[in-house]
């Protein structure tokens, strides 16, 4: 699958409303215990990630089959003690669930069966700020009844963004965050604001990139960012941004640049996957400054 396909696939968001009516969401108020949903099926591995955190293991009746993927899924190995679906219609109906959650690129085949058959369902967009990740968060722990679980994730993936800040008055550092098939987040996504609440500025704006877009080579030899992260291997043939990284060119800027590890799996959620991305983020900027202050002694 393309990257910004699987990205898309992969995205949930703040933009949420009932499937096949026009009320906001907001205007519900919070479920009580005897109108907690008792079978949620999810069909967006970035709601999974909040589901299995907010909801109970017995209100699960499926998540995404995303979600078991090793190197796409941050909960891959209590996804796999779940069931899932593979998003069809059918498999979906014949969980009987009573609240199903989407997002924007769940099948709408599926979506429209939903609709027509009166299931309950929550229409997830795709959140660009830290802030509309959190709101997701809370609108997910709300629609399965449980608000006070969601005000306490949002409590740690706070206190994780907060952690992850740079002491005052740290310049930042250039860096550039490779995703498969050598594309780059640029400004006014989610991944340049946390790498900005990291102490890193995003190269991907000195290269002209909008939004998400493909890293020519040439520019980023011809001005190297200070940290290049990029995936971790899979198993057989290298991956676009693994050959790239791999490519006989950097080695002439290798002094200008630390490398990093980014797992494939932190580039496309928010949610709970921030406290991971933080932590990331910040152990590739703590070692390029060691680097540099070693450079430096040298």
């Amino acid at each position: 699958m393309a990257a910004l396909d699987r990205r898309a696939m992969m995205a949930g968001g703040l933009a949420i409303t009932a499937a096949g009516c026009g009320a906001a969401p907001e205007a519900r108020e919070p479920a009580s215990p005897p109108d907690r949903p008792r079978r949620v099926v999810s069909l967006n591995p970035c709601l999974d990630v909040i589901l299995v955190q907010v909801a109970d293991r017995s209100q699960i009746a499926a998540l995404s089959h995303y979600a078991r993927e090793d190197y796409g899924s941050t909960i891959a190995e209590l996804a796999r003690t779940l069931p899932f679906t593979y998003e069809t219609a059918e498999e979906v109906i014949a969980l009987r669930p009573d609240l199903v959650l989407t997002g924007r690129h769940s099948s709408l085949a599926t979506r429209n069966a939903l609709d027509r058959l009166g299931i309950p369902a929550a229409l997830f967009g795709v959140p660009e700020t830290v802030e509309q990740s959190l709101e997701q968060v809370r609108e997910v722990a709300r629609l399965v009844g449980h608000p006070d679980r969601g005000e306490a994730l949002v409590r740690r993936i706070e206190a994780a963004l907060a952690a992850a800040a740079p002491k005052p008055g740290t310049p930042p550092l250039s860096a550039l965050v490779f995703m498969p098939g050598g594309f780059a987040s640029g400004p006014g996504t989610l991944m340049d604001e946390m790498m900005r609440r990291a102490g890193l500025r995003n190269a991907a704006a000195d290269y002209g990139l909008r939004r998400t877009m493909n890293v020519p080579l040439e520019r980023v030899l011809a001005d190297p960012p200070e940290i290049l992260l990029s995936g971790e291997p899979y198993p057989g043939a290298p991956s676009w941004a693994e050959r790239v990284m791999e490519h006989p060119a950097l080695a002439r800027v290798a002094g200008d640049m630390q490398r990093a590890v980014f797992p494939e799996r932190l580039l496309f959620c928010g949610g709970p996957v921030l406290i991971q991305t933080a932590a990331a983020l910040t152990r590739a900027r703590e070692a390029a400054l060691a680097g540099r202050e070693g450079g430096r002694r040298a």
